[in-house]
């Protein structure tokens, strides 16, 4: 393979890279954006839960967003469901 060559598949890598991190960024910013709307609007004000997950998904970014769509989401789901029953 010529250097030429080897230099355009290099810069090629580096763009597919550059895009795919992007997309990612994007979809990251509006899964926390959902997940923190959700969490402001959907729980409960008792004690501190709400403030609690509202700093967990604030500080922790879409880690954060992430732990709260999958421990704290089906849960008050589960509770509410069991409330309408």
């Amino acid at each position: 393979m010529e250097p030429e060559g080897i230099v355009g598949s290099f810069i090629a890598i580096q763009i597919i890279f550059f895009i795919g991190m992007m997309l990612f960024g994007c979809v990251a910013l509006a899964f926390w954006i959902w997940m923190l709307i959700d969490c402001l609007q959907n729980e409960t004000s008792e004690g501190n839960d709400k403030l609690t997950w509202m700093l967990v998904i604030v500080l922790t970014n879409w880690i954060g967003a992430l732990i709260y769509f999958f421990v704290r989401r089906p849960e008050r789901k589960r509770l509410l469901k069991r409330i309408t029953e």
